[in-house]
């Protein structure tokens, strides 16, 4: 048990990496360049919300699960532009190989699973792989077409993509994608079905949780993480920590659940699990937040997503308290990697780490902290005048 969470910690901390990888899309505010780890999770999010318009044949989770990691490998290779002169068969040999270490720091059987997933999504023959391609064509087009800015250059590549590149395939894989771009760019007047726009509707706004800033920062301690990308890795901490949960649970709907946790804080922010807050008024604002941004949604989906959002809340349901654990301890890792990141910033004593994270934890994966006790207790004891200063 010790060797194997060491492993799939080891690879959860890894992967953190990710949120450094620099991509070529804008965000849509236009403020910045989005990064490999929120693309990641806000592609998931897009399989989840299209759902609907998937092939009968189509396994959505499958999907969810290719779209989290099919960008692990840019930890080694980088994003590559399509708009530049790449050497694409020297990326794909590239690619293999950061496949290989990054998912062989896993324990075998489970590193085996995973890059077969990525295997899967590279080769792009099953229908599930095939609707998750389509779904990485049309995001940063959405995001180009919907963008704050004006930037022309990113538009004319978005007409080249869809004439002569891989977008191409949207006529036929996501054929409502295929409509809405080409009216958007005046080539069509066909327009998609209203149940389509609102979905994406929802999707462009919820990318604003790529700009709110969360206390814990990234392992290498470069900057704080964003909401965004914390709930892409808090997803990837579900499903590679799922065999430790405290009971048996339906990884799909935890998987769900953290793809959407956080999104009332595009209205709210982000309040620190050591900060002093109102609890109340926090709750009611999150509660008047999920009701604004569920209801972008058709009807039947947002009450869905809403009532999954509620569970997470009330974390009485054994998923919900397996989400909430994991919520909970992706940020203890983080500050063990930082030096100790916000318990120094907010000067957090063992006890109120107990308190406030640890028994939420215990709670959902009781193995799990017991297993990072040692490194926690190591921390707090060289670090005790630090906090009392």
């Amino acid at each position: 048990m010790t060797k194997t969470l060491d492993q799939q910690i080891d690879f959860l901390n890894e992967i953190d990496k990710l949120k450094s990888v620099i991509r070529s899309s804008y965000i849509v505010d236009g403020s910045r360049f989005e990064n490999s780890a929120e693309h990641s999770w806000h592609l998931a999010l897009y399989a989840l919300i299209f759902a609907p318009h998937a092939g009968d044949d189509v396994d959505i989770l499958r999907v969810i699960q290719m779209l989290l990691l099919h960008d692990t490998v840019e930890i080694d290779v980088g994003d590559h532009p399509i708009d530049l002169p790449t050497d694409w068969e020297a990326v794909a040999v590239a690619e293999q190989a950061a496949a290989a270490r990054i998912f062989g720091m896993l324990p075998s059987t489970q590193g085996t699973t995973l890059q077969k997933i990525w295997h899967e999504f590279e080769a792009a023959e099953t229908p599930s792989a095939r609707f998750a391609k389509a779904l990485d064509a049309c995001q940063p087009i959405f995001q180009t077409l919907n963008n704050a800015r004006e930037i022309p250059d990113h538009v004319e590549i978005v007409q080249d993509n869809l004439k002569t590149g891989r977008a191409r395939m949207l006529a036929e894989r996501f054929p409502e994608a295929h409509a809405y771009a080409f009216q958007e760019l005046g080539w069509s007047k066909e327009s998609p079905s209203q149940d389509f726009l609102q979905r994406l509707a929802f999707l462009i706004e919820v990318d604003r949780l790529k700009t709110v800033t969360r206390a814990t920062k990234l392992c290498d301690n470069s900057r704080r993480e964003t909401s965004g990308e914390h709930s892409w890795h808090i997803a990837m901490y579900a499903w590679v920590l799922a065999e430790h949960a405290h009971a048996d649970i339906d990884v799909a709907r935890v998987l769900k659940m953290l793809l959407i946790h956080d999104l009332v804080e595009i209205d709210v922010g982000d309040a620190p699990i050591h900060g002093d807050h109102d609890v109340a008024d926090i709750e009611a604002k999150e509660a008047a937040a999920a009701d604004r941004i569920f209801g972008l949604l058709p009807d039947a989906q947002g009450k869905d997503l809403r009532a999954l959002w509620d569970e997470f809340e009330a974390a009485q349901s054994d998923d919900a308290v397996f989400a909430k654990s994991v919520d909970r301890v992706q940020p203890v890792n983080a500050n063990l990697e930082t030096g100790g990141g916000s318990w120094v910033e907010y000067k957090v004593s063992r006890q109120q780490l107990e308190d406030r994270v640890g028994w939420k934890v215990a709670k959902g994966a009781p193995d799990l902290w017991d297993h990072l006790q040692a490194r926690i207790g190591a921390w707090f004891e060289a670090n005790a005048e630090k906090l009392e200063a």
